[in-house]
Order: structure tokens, then C-alpha cells, then sequence
């Protein structure tokens, strides 16, 4: 077989790799080339234009279930709900629930951040038992829509385990305090 036409001995078939490198430059070649970084996830900072993008796919489900919350709790005591009374609920609640949405969701990943989410969901999840079942209706009527609503969302958010604490720390409230949520 002429030269020109015969394969490169691999380095498998017992012969040594043509040029020898060691490990610490191979990795400084790959970390300087970026491979491993386009594989990985993208740079997690977002410009702000998508931060409120993302911030309003949370904004606008949470806005609703505040006004949710706010109907079914009026006809849970019988009262009308009108027009104003749902406006009003929405220019009071819904700019600061979307300043509060868009920050948490800004440095969710943050552990500081985290922990606030389970105070929060922790005070707000026992606020809003403790008032139902020991409240007059006028204060559930006031104070429900946006603790189950500021509840719901804090659980949303946290991580998986914090959730189920939290979870579990609002129901050993109600049996500290005595609250039999099933009974009347």
C-alpha cells in the first residue's frame, strides 16, 4: 500500500498520541474555547424587558385569583358583588402584588429570598386560618382575598421542601391553636 493511502495509526492500537498535553492545559484549552459553557445554562440575567415578561405570565394569574378570591368569598356570606367593589379590590391589591411578584421572581433562587417566601407563606397561611375560623365576616371579607392569594403564590414559589414545610408548619399552627377547619 503506497504511504499516501495508508490510515494514521490510532492511539489504541498501542501507539502514544502525537502531541502529548497535559490535563491541566486540556481543561484550560476547554474552559478557554467555551465549550462547557455553551452546553450549560444560559447566563442566567435576563434584560429587563424579559424580567417583566416573565414577571407578567405570574402577574396576570395571580391578579385573577385575587379577584377570585374576593367573589367567592363575598358569596360565601351572601353579599352582592359588584362592579366597584371588584375595581376597587383591583387598583388597591394589584400594583403592589405585581411590584412583590416581580421582585420575588427577580432573585428567586436567592436563599435570602427563599426564606422570606416561607415566613411569608408561613404568617399569611396562618393569618387567613385563624380568621376564618375565628373572625368576624366582615374581617374575613377584608382579609381573606389577599392572604390565600399572597398563601397560594408564596407556595408556588419556594422550592419544593420549603413548600411542604411550610405546608406543615400552617397545619401544626391550627392544631396548636385549636382550629378544627372541618367542623362549623
Amino acid at each position: 500500500m503506497p504511504p499516501s493511502r495508508r490510515r494514521p495509526p490510532s492511539p489504541r492500537e498501542g501507539n502514544p498520541p502525537l502531541i502529548q498535553i497535559p490535563p491541566d492545559e486540556q481543561w484550560r484549552l476547554i474552559n478557554k474555547s467555551g465549550v462547557l459553557q455553551s452546553s450549560a445554562d444560559p447566563d442566567p440575567r435576563l434584560s429587563l424587558g424579559e424580567e417583566i415578561f416573565q414577571a407578567s405570565l405570574f402577574i396576570v394569574p395571580v391578579s385573577f385569583l385575587l379577584v377570585l378570591m374576593e367573589i367567592l368569598v363575598y358569596n360565601q356570606y351572601g353579599q352582592e358583588v359588584n362592579f366597584k367593589t371588584v375595581v376597587d379590590r383591583i387598583t388597591q391589591g394589584v400594583p403592589i402584588l405585581s411590584i412583590f411578584v416581580f421582585y420575588t421572581i427577580r432573585y428567586k433562587r436567592d436563599r435570602r429570598m427563599q426564606l422570606l417566601l416561607f415566613l411569608i407563606g408561613a404568617a399569611a397561611g396562618s393569618r387567613m386560618l385563624f380568621i376564618l375560623k375565628r373572625g368576624s365576616y366582615l374581617v374575613n371579607m377584608r382579609q381573606t382575598p389577599p392572604l390565600v392569594t399572597l398563601w397560594i403564590y408564596t407556595v408556588v414559589q419556594m422550592d419544593l421542601g420549603l413548600s411542604v414545610l411550610n405546608l406543615t408548619m400552617v397545619g401544626a399552627f391550627c392544631w396548636w391553636k385549636g382550629l378544627d377547619l372541618f367542623k362549623s
